[in-house]
């Protein structure tokens, strides 16, 4: 049993520094070729961007956005196309030219047509207690500033206030940046 204790803290040390570069690899994978994370939100530069169905401009065009500023989320990189999602699940393959990293995101997209009653609200302050200074309908177009990992600031046609994290599709759970 002595030997057995003995050794158990050279068996913990050889699976730490075995661990070590399994992690360092799961890092890895999150980056894509140009050495930014993946997935990750972006918006649409452009007033026109065909979404196709292969990285190429030898691909069929399946989409095309008419809107700038709309938020899509890359989750694969092929040279300079980016294969991007947006908030109804739609896929495809953008160049990396008509994108932003301008973040946007949608209020609530999922809660669209749910009825007329349901807002999203926009708050004063980062907290669920601060006085409401807009009621957003599901689905307006929201330009964020930052995210504390629970709260954006976020602004839309002059209003400026913070919305919960988890009622915008433009930034992810626990995601923070300025």
């Amino acid at each position: 049993m002595r030997r057995v204790l003995r050794l158990l803290p050279l068996c913990l040390a050889s699976l730490v520094m075995i661990a070590l570069p399994a992690a360092d690899a799961l890092a890895q994978v999150a980056k894509g070729p140009s050495g930014l994370p993946l997935p990750r939100f972006v918006s649409l530069k452009a007033k026109s961007v065909n979404l196709r169905i292969g990285p190429s401009i030898d691909y069929a065009v399946s989409w095309r956005y008419l809107k700038p500023g709309v938020p899509v989320e890359i989750i694969q990189e092929y040279d300079n196309w980016r294969r991007v999602r947006d908030a109804d699940g739609t896929e495809g393959w953008v160049n990396q030219a008509l994108l932003s990293g301008s973040r946007t995101a949608l209020a609530a997209p999922w809660m669209r047509g749910k009825g007329e009653g349901v807002f999203v609200n926009m708050r004063r302050e980062p907290q669920s207690t601060s006085s409401i200074i807009a009621r957003l309908q599901p689905g307006v177009m929201i330009h964020v500033k930052e995210c504390n990992g629970d709260w954006c600031q976020v602004d839309t046609q002059g209003v400026e206030g913070w919305i919960a994290q988890g009622e915008i599709w433009g930034a992810y759970p626990g995601e923070a940046f300025k």
